[in-house]
């Protein structure tokens, strides 16, 4: 009987997809059960009632073991270069990582179950100019209610694909968890459509006055600029009314709202665009450094009080803030951090796990690196502005690409640097496809101890 079971078992892994998953075929609707290893293979049922319209649910749970790992399959046709929303919900239980246990994939396939290539080259900085393999896609967590969430994606099938392998995953559980997959659809959709931003930033040292009320004027010309050359959003230096005054923090400081937002409020009015402006606020007895984001209609957007303080602001008397806020604007998502932020990884990856997708980063002075790398572990754009000369070979005013390579740069003061991006277009790299979907599934536990 072990003899039969065994030969049963090496031949549908024979038969299964090639993507190294041993299967049973017996599941509902055309679905299979999948294993990477049959000893690890956790129980993987239909419950007719199940979901949460009692429609029906995949049910994946573990027995008294722990770390087993399993999913259910299934594939279905499409038209290369269409545009497909991929969608199903997920309920879990006694799992606390479900970012990682609870993951959803789409590998693109032609006709003969193969893997297809994108249809355009990667330009990341590995094997530039080559069309990458399309690596798997993996579709977000969205809302979540009654204890359901969606898990979605809308995605343009490359153009040799001839159809998608979809796999709903139950990953590395505790014993006795279990993981629900309900409602699941594939659908083709209207194409999505680009989303154009205009980003900027401005390399300028506002050296004339002694005076805080000094400095804001000094950065007006330099807003048209920009707007001149259709700006969307312009982010400025860190801390400009303390810059050149010699003053302590605390004398520069001012409620925010204050004068120095109001002013560029009605330039972000003017120009309809959005500035980011490095202030030092004071809330009643406290001292922060802050980042604000003022809107077209010249209202502040949000502010960030910055988390990381070095050794100057401690001894001067700030206070570090202790959120990672991130705003919605009419073109995407945008965080702040400021100078010190950038050393480390801590800030940028809060950002970007509540959803930046552009970091505004006003900076004294940085390793360029840093930033580089904070643009290109997070895959987002992140723009500097700082006081530092080019030819210090330190920190520079630029905007990063999602692969952390700088995609323009002011150089020269009192100049503006632009570049227009488009926030709709996944980055793809060779081997690692779109890994910006990834970085939720698969980065590391933090450590969560004091």
């Amino acid at each position: 009987m072990k003899n039969a079971r065994g030969i049963f078992y090496l031949i549908v892994i024979l038969l299964s997809s090639q993507v190294g998953y041993a299967g049973d075929p017996k599941l509902h609707d055309g679905w299979r059960a999948m294993t990477p290893r049959e000893e690890l293979r956790p129980e993987i049922s239909w419950d007719a009632d199940g979901g949460p319209n009692q429609q029906g649910a995949f049910l994946i749970q573990a027995d008294k073991r722990e770390g087993l790992m399993g999913h259910i399959q299934k594939t279905f046709p499409v038209k290369g270069g269409k545009t497909y929303a991929f969608l199903a919900q997920r309920k879990t239980k006694g799992i606390d990582l479900v970012r990682r246990a609870g993951t959803a994939r789409l590998i693109w396939l032609d006709q003969n179950g193969k893997r297809v290539t994108r249809d355009k080259p990667s330009f990341a900085s590995y094997r530039p100019g080559e069309r990458p393999r399309a690596e798997p896609e993996f579709p977000g967590d969205q809302e979540t209610k009654s204890g359901w969430t969606e898990v979605a994606g809308v995605y343009r099938a490359p153009s040799e694909a001839a159809q998608v392998q979809i796999e709903l995953h139950f990953r590395w559980g505790p014993p006795h968890s279990q993981i629900q997959w309900s409602n699941i659809s594939f659908k083709q959709t209207d194409d999505i459509k680009p989303r154009i931003v205009r980003l900027a930033t401005i390399h300028h040292r506002p050296r004339e006055g002694n005076k805080p009320s000094d400095k804001p004027a000094q950065f007006a010309k330099l807003i048209a600029q920009a707007a001149k050359q259709k700006a969307d959003l312009v982010v400025l230096p860190e801390s400009i009314t303390v810059y050149g005054t010699k003053l302590p923090y605390a004398e520069c400081a001012e409620p925010i709202p204050g004068p120095s937002t109001k002013y560029f409020g009605q330039l972000a009015k003017k120009h309809d665009l959005y500035i980011v402006v490095g202030l030092y606020e004071r809330a009643e007895h406290l001292v922060y450094n802050v980042a604000v984001l003022i809107g077209p209609d010249g209202d502040i957007v949000g502010k960030y009080r910055k988390v990381t303080l070095p050794r100057g602001e401690i001894e001067g008397g700030v206070t570090p803030g202790h959120e990672y806020p991130v705003f919605e604007t009419r073109f995407g998502k945008v965080g702040m951090m400021i100078c010190y932020d950038g050393f480390f990884p801590e800030v940028a990856r809060e950002l970007s796990k509540n959803g930046a997708e552009v970091i505004a980063w006003p900076v004294w002075g940085c390793n360029p690196m840093l930033g580089a790398a904070r643009a290109c572990e997070n895959h987002v754009y992140v723009i500097s502005s700082t006081y530092t000369d080019t030819s210090a070979n330190w920190m520079i005013s630029a905007i990063y690409g999602q692969d952390g390579k700088p995609l323009a740069q002011a150089k020269d003061w009192g100049t503006v640097a632009i570049t227009e991006v488009d926030l709709n277009q996944p980055f793809y790299w060779q081997s690692l496809g779109d890994f910006k979907s990834q970085i939720e599934r698969h980065r590391p536990v933090v450590d969560t101890k004091p």
